[in-house]
């Protein structure tokens, strides 16, 4: 399969431009955005988008076809990533009938913030046909005997394009020998993504953002043939499930994907 991690040097400016080709011109526009703190996990559209990373986000989405996500998390990513499924959904969604992709031009999300998921439903108001907003509380758990957290539920859906950058550390319900990780030393570590590993499809790609432990977890953990990479430039941590097809129906969906 022809995938191949993608990497940006592109300008500022050239990445604002490219945003505005795509009516995302108001992600740039906003001016004197706050710093983000460390262990600043939660999305908050009063801090700086980092573009470059938004932007790979985008370009994974469009160039390798992807036509359903499962997003851990909500935020500037969730605003990228629904245009480019939008995107995505008018150029090929008569191409998905045949390929039996039952939530082609969607996204699901999961938080857990109910306030988050309020806002977010506002800000993504254009996007409504698109966005599956999910709430579920997080809590503490174990994955092979290790100290991780989880979701209390994970939305019914097999996606082709995983982003990982949730859920929020600080608000993990419940204790696993005493301990949790809401305190500023610690760091996300969510199982989520292995619990389904064996469900997803050969040509799946998962990037998570930052959350280097977390992504070594997973690394760790999958039991399947994943090509891993590192961005180091831009943190991000690239997952591509380098199977051979499951079938005659996963074989066409891989040449979907990558021919062209």
């Amino acid at each position: 399969m022809k995938f191949k991690t993608l990497k940006t040097n592109l300008s500022s400016s050239k990445i604002k431009q490219y945003f505005k080709k795509f009516g995302l011109a108001d992600i740039t526009n906003k001016k004197n955005f706050k710093k983000r703190h460390v262990n600043q996990m939660r999305d908050n559209f009063a801090f700086q988008p980092e573009l470059d990373e938004l932007y790979l986000l985008h370009r994974y989405i469009i160039l390798f076809k992807r036509m359903t996500v499962l997003e851990f998390g909500i935020g500037w990513s969730t605003i990228v990533m629904a245009n480019a499924i939008q995107y995505n959904k008018k150029k090929y969604i008569k191409n998905t009938k045949s390929l039996r992709m039952n939530n082609a031009g969607e996204i699901c999300c999961i938080d857990n913030s109910k306030s988050w998921i309020k806002q977010m439903r506002l800000k993504l108001k254009r996007y409504s046909k698109i966005v599956n907003f999910n709430y579920s509380e997080a809590y503490m758990d174990k994955f092979n005997g290790k100290i991780c957290t989880s979701f209390k539920k994970i939305p019914k859906i097999n996606p082709d394009f995983i982003y990982l950058d949730g859920p929020d550390q600080f608000n993990i319900k419940g204790k696993i020998n005493g301990f949790n990780i809401n305190q500023n030393d610690f760091m996300p570590m969510t199982s989520d993504i292995l619990k389904i590993e064996h469900f997803l499809k050969p040509g799946t790609i998962i990037i998570v953002d930052g959350r280097a432990s977390n992504s070594r977890f997973l690394k760790s953990n999958f039991q399947r043939k994943w090509k891993y990479s590192y961005n180091q430039k831009n943190d991000q941590h690239v997952f591509f499930l380098n199977e051979k097809p499951l079938g005659q129906l996963n074989k066409k969906q891989i040449k979907f994907y990558f021919n062209d």
